[in-house]
């Protein structure tokens, strides 16, 4: 229970997870603030918009305001498009193009919304900050700040949140953190909050619908001349097929490769300094070890640890013993795995877990370099 009214402010997407974590925190007595960050505009094709509840979307500003209104607590949003574009948006169609795989949502996190929150709340008076994640607060065994896992592993997103500043972490509170999807959604209906009802948000915010919206969003983004047609090899560099761009493919894909070796083949390799896919079998997608740059590890944390090593947000993770990078680069680490991990791939984001319960972020960073997939 909050002490003395403290404030805290509480990020609002519209959506059905931060519009209960709001209510939880009127009923818990805080001084709550609703802000929503505006970060991208939509063209006026519904098609283009995608469905109902997409994180970030316009309309969900006017939702976020009426769920403040109803609980009885001001709301404010922040214009931020500028900065979503040039740090999430710009860096997502350069990845696809030099064969990588990124991961938006915590580029988001790590580069927008984070520190904006962090800077909004010291304007606005607030103590703490909280968010609709589904991830819980801890502390490890010398009282540091710790993000932990949720307790609904299917909804964990603590994965996004590898990289919040030390100072944020111990004033974060995460309401949702030990309930599951459908508590909450009933929770919403019971307390008729504005789009209770409002369907998953399963698309990243700035990407329309259809199989080729990836692609597409590329293509029309991407400076001249760096889309361009390759060929399509197999393992033993035989041309089995041609594509038109590098950013239709990722390291792992068995579908829609457009060829067929009479096997099941995948994406093992995309250079994109020669245009080349190539498709080789599923034993070439294991890798031994990794590199990570622009590592961020949680306070009180050093290297080398053994820990659990998630390398995108759907893995359970995997053993792995983390070293300080052999150059001494404090930004760089290499993760050596206990057993093969599959399909780790350039442009994810390796987390790494651990503490008491092996459930505490410790740190991560984007993966630069595989070891171990075929060369």
């Amino acid at each position: 229970m909050a002490t003395a009214r403290e404030r805290v402010l509480v990020a609002m997407s519209g959506g059905v997870d931060s519009g209960v974590a709001a209510a939880r925190l009127v009923d818990s007595g805080y001084d709550v603030v609703g802000v929503t960050l505006h970060l991208w505009d939509y063209p006026d094709d519904p098609d283009a918009k995608g469905s109902h509840g997409r994180c970030c979307a316009p309309e969900d500003q006017y939702d976020a305001r009426r769920t403040a209104d109803a609980l009885g607590f001001p709301h404010f949003t922040f214009d931020r498009r500028e900065l979503f574009r040039e740090r999430v948006v710009e860096p997502f169609v350069e990845a696809y193009l030099v064969g990588e795989t990124p991961s938006p949502c915590t580029a988001c996190n790590r580069t927008v919304k984070l520190g904006e929150l962090l800077t909004i709340a010291k304007r606005l008076g607030a103590t703490r900050i909280a968010t609709g994640h589904y991830a819980r607060e801890g502390r490890d065994a010398s009282g540091e700040a710790r993000i932990r896992e949720g307790h609904d592993k299917r909804k964990d997103q603590s994965y996004f949140l590898y990289a919040t500043p030390h100072s944020l972490v111990d004033m974060l509170i995460f309401p949702l953190g030990e309930s599951e999807k459908p508590e909450v959604r009933a929770e919403a209906v019971a307390r008729s909050l504005p789009g209770a009802t409002k369907g998953e948000s399963q698309e990243l915010c700035f990407v329309g619908q259809g199989a080729h919206a990836y692609a597409d969003l590329v293509e029309a983004r991407a400076p001249e001349g760096r889309v361009r047609p390759g060929p399509i090899v197999d393992e033993s560099g035989r041309v089995v097929g041609a594509h038109t761009g590098v950013h239709r493919y990722t390291v792992g894909q068995r579908r829609g490769l457009g060829v067929s070796l009479g096997k099941p083949a995948f994406v093992t390799r995309i250079d994109a300094s020669t245009g080349t896919v190539v498709l080789g079998e599923e034993t070439g997608l294991y890798a031994s070890e990794v590199t990570l740059a622009d590592v961020h590890l949680a306070a009180g944390v050093t290297l080398p640890v053994d820990c659990r090593v998630r390398v995108r947000y759907r893995h359970e993770g995997a053993l792995a013993t983390v070293h300080p990078s052999p150059d001494g680069d404090p930004k760089r680490a290499r993760v050596v795995f206990h057993k093969p991990v599959r399909a780790a791939v350039r442009g994810q984001v390796a987390v790494l877990y651990g503490g008491p319960q092996g459930d505490a972020v410790l740190g991560g960073g984007p993966i630069v370099d595989v070891v171990g997939a075929p060369s």
